[in-house]
């Protein structure tokens, strides 16, 4: 647990960055169309929330790539 906690502090490289930053924004993309107030068809909802799933995981696992120097 301790070197996972060093990991998610540690410096990580622009290309992580980048990365993690895209997931972010797919996780959000994702979320916003899981929460529209009306009813969509069942496969646009589906595909959200593998978008947001997607977006989740790519986000967390960059954090965690360390920049070794």
């Amino acid at each position: 647990m301790v070197e996972l906690m060093n990991r998610l502090v540690a410096p990580t490289p622009p290309f992580f960055i980048k990365l993690r930053n895209i997931g972010l924004v797919l996780a959000t993309i994702g979320g916003a169309i899981i929460s529209l107030p009306f009813e969509l068809p069942y496969y646009l909802k589906e595909w959200a929330a593998v978008l947001t799933a997607a977006g989740t995981v790519m986000s967390g696992v960059s954090q965690t790539a360390v920049n070794k120097e």
